[in-house]
């Protein structure tokens, strides 16, 4: 999850119970085996990490990711709870494949933690240039003229269709203030419509990442931006 937001500043917190404490539930051996199976993980995963002793929840230790922000502040997002204690107390059963009845292993999974928390890190990170698969506003059509904005809607119409998040500039600028007006917004993908576009049924692609592209036909833009979103790459 982390790898396709392309955030990386962070250590893996094993959140262990504290010893001295009875706030917690359960065997010194579910616990035991609980931790050792979220310690196992980390180290066979090769991530960077450290211990909270007491930062466990009550009925189960915790694998919680510690993002630190531009003022070097802490922020718990994604958590991955063990938890061999509320099968026990819920009474919680499966059959197995040889037919006898067990006792299951719950695992609680919050990849993001809290969302408003995640999209303040992501606005931070990215200082507003989102990768083309996660910005608000994928590509911005430029029309040269109000001549043009009747093309323009009709293809963001396919590109919406094609499940886009497509825009056109209708403010009848010149076409330079368009393009910085795009720049400054951080489009990825910006698509000039002028008098040869309508002809060939085609864009004239600018991006963020790669700058001038060339006139492209209409359908080929859609089939390769809706590639690179499903793939999280760039345009």
């Amino acid at each position: 999850v982390f790898k396709n937001l392309q955030l990386n500043n962070f250590k893996a917190r094993l959140s262990f119970r504290d010893p001295d404490s009875d706030k917690y539930i359960g065997s010194d051996e579910a616990w035991e085996k609980a931790e050792g199976a979220i310690r196992r993980a980390v180290e066979k995963m090769g991530m960077d990490h450290f211990e909270g002793i007491g930062e466990a929840a009550f009925y189960g230790p915790k694998l919680d990711f510690i993002f630190q922000d531009a003022l070097e502040r802490e922020w718990q997002l994604g958590t991955v709870q063990v938890d061999y204690n509320l099968p026990e107390r819920f009474d919680l059963e499966y059959v197995a494949e040889d037919g006898t009845r067990k006792r299951p292993v719950m695992i609680h999974r919050a990849p993001f933690g809290s969302l408003e928390r995640l999209i303040g890190i992501l606005i931070e990170e990215y200082a507003g240039d989102f990768p083309l698969w996660l910005a608000p506003t994928q590509t911005k059509l430029l029309p040269v003229n109000s001549e043009f904005l009747p093309f323009a809607q009709e293809v963001v119409a396919q590109m919406r269709q094609a499940g886009i998040r497509a825009e056109v500039d209708i403010s009848n600028e010149r076409l330079g203030k368009l393009i910085r007006n795009a720049e400054k917004a951080k489009i990825p993908v910006m698509a000039v419509v002028g008098a040869k576009e309508v002809e060939s049924n085609s864009l004239s692609i600018r991006t963020r990442a790669a700058g001038e592209l060339g006139s492209i036909p209409v359908p080929d833009v859609i089939e390769k931006m809706t590639g690179a979103i499903a793939n999280y790459e760039n345009f």
